[in-house]
Order: structure tokens, then sequence, then C-alpha cells
């Protein structure tokens, strides 16, 4: 991977990182994790699953692990450290779509008023709030792909070199949608995508009825101010 690369285009994707037998381990402890509250559900099928450090360990020792932090450091720095994780699942059962956007929220262990942070939520017992853009700018994103991912079942589509332009209008998201290179990502089973939460990307319905299993990981070198602490910390 060409760290120049990732930064000019906002994302890398890096095909055969993970064997099938870590693929497979990982793949059947999430089946078998009681998500609780934390879970998205559809149909009584979990899709989307929140606070995984939390709930489920192997998940953060799969994030320290070598192969993971292989992929890291040389964007982030040896000081980075996960600070959140998300599973996706879209299935049958729970097929969505959504638009062009970027990712603008954090997660933080509890709420207070600290400058710049805005647009405070809680969802599944966790403050979710909106930092300024340089700390967007810090952190790099991981997703672990668990399956083959396509056009057929949903995957990515971004907006090359869109996370330059930092936190986006929905006119300027407009425009860049006419003006800008659309990519497709397509990521092989035991894949990785690398890429800044300013990144323009969005996701089609699925057109075929099958799983779609990605882990999201977000890690930053940065700590936040004013006694602010990543909730997955």
């Amino acid at each position: 991977m060409k760290t120049k690369t990732f930064d000019e285009r906002g994302f890398d994707i890096i095909n055969n990182v993970f064997d099938n037998e870590t693929v497979e381990h990982l793949t059947e402890k999430l089946s078998r994790l009681d998500f609780g509250e934390t879970a998205k559900q559809r149909e009584n099928v979990a899709f989307g699953v929140r606070n995984l450090l939390n709930i489920a360990p192997f998940v953060r020792d799969f994030a320290d692990s070598e192969a993971v932090r292989n992929l890291i450091e040389p964007i982030a720095g040896e000081k980075a450290r996960v600070v959140r994780a998300i599973f996706f699942d879209k299935t049958r059962e729970a097929n969505w779509k959504v638009p062009f956007h970027q990712d603008l929220t954090i997660t933080v262990k509890e709420q207070k008023a600290v400058e710049g942070f805005t647009s405070w939520t809680v969802k599944a017992d966790v403050s979710h709030v909106q930092p300024p853009a340089s700390v967007l700018e810090n952190i790099v994103a991981l997703r672990v792909h668990l399956d083959e991912t396509d056009e057929t079942n949903g995957a990515l589509r971004v907006i090359v070199g869109s996370h330059n332009f930092g936190r986006l209008n929905v006119e300027q998201i407009q425009n860049l949608k006419v003006s800008g290179e659309t990519v497709t990502c397509n990521v092989g089973k035991g894949g990785a995508m690398l890429m800044r939460p300013l990144l323009l990307h969005s996701s089609s319905a699925a057109m075929e009825a099958s799983h779609r299993r990605v882990l999201h990981f977000e890690f930053s070198s940065e700590k936040l101010p004013n006694c602010l602490k990543w909730f997955g910390s």
C-alpha cells in the first residue's frame, strides 16, 4: 500500500489479507454473540451492531493483531489505537441503501461541553457526537470483509479524493456527485478496505440475497480535548 496514494484518494483496497481460517473464526464467533440492545434488527436478524469492542473481547484482540497493525501503522502511526468497532451484515431480511455521505460522528465515554463538539445523541446507551473536522481527519477506518463484496451485494461506492474538501454541505455533496470520480469498491473475502471518514461514500441495496458481513474499525492516534475520552479506549 502506498501512503501517498491513500492520502490523495482517501481509500485503498488490499485483497487476500486474512486467510480463510481467520475469516471463518471471526464469522463463527460473531454468529454466537448475544448482541442485546447494541444491535439493530429486522425480522429478529441483527444487521448492525455497535460497541463491539466492549461486548466482544476477541474483536479487540483482532484489532490489535499483527496483520491489522501492519495495515494501520503505515498510515496512522505506531500510536494509533482502535477506538470503535461496528459489525454490518446485509441480508435478505436487512437490505438497505444509503446515499452519499460522510461519517461525522465519534463515540465518547460521557458527554461534556467542549467547544466544537456538537449534535450530541445517545445510541445503545453510548454518547455520540460530531467533533471538529480536525479530529475526523486523524481517523483511519478499516473495513474487514468476511464475504465477497461487489456491486451485486451492496459494495461501497466512493467519490475519489472527496475527503480533501473537509466537512461538506448538501450542495457541495451534490456538486461532487456530478463532477467527481465515482468508484465501486469490490473487495474479496478476507480483503480489507482502508478509508477516511470524510470520504464521500454510499451503498446500494443488494441485488442478491446473500450475506455481506463487514467488521468496521476506526483508529486514531489523537487524544480528545478537555477530558473527553474515546468510548472504545
